[in-house]
């Protein structure tokens, strides 16, 4: 790291670097991950430490995130950003296409609904904002799932009874719904036909956080029977181009 990186750009990769880790780590690897001598790293570790950001756990000799970046964090949940960053997309969307949109997120093996947008004569449906689905039937449930590593996804249904069915539709095993998520992501994007709704199916495609994890997925809902193959291609361009616009607004 150049010797004129000013010392708050060090300290936010510090914290950004202590955010990506499962726990406390040594100093050293601290800087070697942001590319400081071990003096300067140690100065550096002592201010943040001072202003609570960074925690010493000196029986391990280890450093930690401290309560200060723990409160930053709820303060940014306080605001609501990612509805409101994905609220602007989603009534383009809608605008555009003439069909509801949803923003969901991933919560254990449910989907919840964040953000709901209709056009002026919407089409009927289960989801709304705070409902929870099975996150294998519903089209923004699997890509999300899709861009979790594979132990995640095997953690999340260990057994055939982690499977929910609805309408006699969808995924009934881990090595099912393996194969449906591995051609999803191939693809870009997730397509449910009738899994929570017969005659009403979903498209959906994920947008990612900075460090590339699936953070929600936006969904076009619709009548299978109204859309023509060319009407369902162009729609699966413009929600990809909506989900990517999300990922550049969550710095992805």
């Amino acid at each position: 790291m150049s010797g004129n990186v000013p010392a708050s750009t060090r300290t936010l990769r510090v914290l950004t670097f202590l955010a990506t880790q499962p726990g406390p780590v040594p100093m050293e690897r601290i800087a070697s991950a942001v590319g400081l001598p071990r003096s300067s790293t140690y100065h550096l570790l002592r201010a943040m430490m001072d202003e609570s950001f960074v925690v010493h756990l000196p029986e391990e000799k280890r450093y930690g995130l401290g309560v200060a970046a723990f409160e930053i964090g709820s303060a940014y949940l306080r605001h609501d950003p990612l509805e409101r960053l994905a609220r602007p997309l989603l009534g383009q969307l809608v605008a555009e296409i003439g069909q509801t949109a949803h923003l969901g997120v991933l919560h254990g093996r449910e989907l919840v609904y964040l953000l709901k947008e209709q056009p002026p004569r919407p089409v009927t449906l289960v989801t709304d904002v705070g409902v929870r689905l099975p996150a294998t039937l519903t089209a923004s449930g699997r890509a999300l799932l899709a861009e979790l590593p594979p132990a995640q996804v095997r953690a999340l249904f260990p057994t055939t009874d982690s499977f929910v069915r609805r309408t006699d539709t969808g995924p009934e095993s881990l090595t099912q719904l393996r194969r449906l998520l591995a051609e999803e992501k191939r693809q870009g994007y997730a397509y449910e036909e009738g899994h929570i709704t017969p005659g009403v199916s979903s498209l959906a495609a994920a947008a990612l956080d900075h460090a590339g994890h699936p953070a929600a997925a936006i969904s076009v809902t619709f009548r299978t029977d109204t859309l023509t193959p060319a009407d369902r291609l162009h729609l699966t361009h413009r929600l990809r181009q909506a989900a990517t616009a999300l990922t550049r607004r969550l710095h992805g």
